[in-house]
């Protein structure tokens, strides 16, 4: 990970309670940052993942790797690809405009390299890159969590992190974004963690 999760574990604890006990219960954070991909092929995975089962999806995305030389999308060659090609692999249609929006974006450099990314905040990487047809909010802040590796990101619209929060803190109901916002104002900078744990406690 790029940060200290024993340091964030450690902070969420001091901040929060209930937060407390359920790092208790659940124990050490096991969050893993995936490999450093190019933002063309993580996004490009999670529009395939994207309404699907999981095992469907890894099928699926087999298949469009396989149409490209050594397993490796890239955006010119996705846009050379004709719609039989790319239906033959498994993509729908709207996944298909999904995919073609995308290497457009990384084309015109709506998308930025990995170079470039580091330097970005989150709130700048969600405007720039839910530019691409298909990708919400939701999409990207799954890629800061889990392939930048970025600390502080809190999917207030997961139903899963609401569900967690739920359980976790006696809650009637499903807290709403702005309410789940709110809650998670002491769990700053760590949020990421914070929502591994709610994850758990779903």
């Amino acid at each position: 990970m790029t940060y200290d999760l024993e340091a964030a574990m450690a902070h969420l604890a001091h901040a929060d309670a209930t937060m407390a006990q359920l790092i208790a219960h659940v124990g050490p954070c096991r969050l893993e940052q995936r490999g450093a991909a190019e933002p063309f092929a993580a996004l490009l995975r999670a529009i395939v993942f994207q309404q699907i089962s999981t095992a469907a999806a890894s099928s699926i995305h087999g298949r469009v790797r396989a149409l490209f030389p050594d397993d490796t999308p890239t955006p010119s060659a996705l846009l050379a690809m004709d719609e039989e090609t790319l239906r033959s692999a498994g993509l729908s249609r709207p996944k298909q405009r999904a995919a073609r929006s995308l290497a457009e974006r990384v084309l015109d450099g709506t998308v930025p390299p990995a170079s470039e990314i580091a330097a970005l905040p989150d709130d700048a990487l969600i405007d720039r890159l839910t530019q691409v047809r298909g990708i919400g909010p939701w999409t990207v802040q799954m890629l800061l969590i889990f392939n930048l590796g970025r600390p502080d990101v809190l999917p207030t619209t997961d139903l899963g992190v609401q569900r967690g929060a739920m359980n976790a803190y006696g809650l009637d109901a499903l807290p709403s974004p702005k309410g789940l916002a709110a809650m998670g104002a002491p769990w700053k900078p760590y949020r990421s963690v914070a929502s591994w744990y709610l994850w758990r406690a779903a």
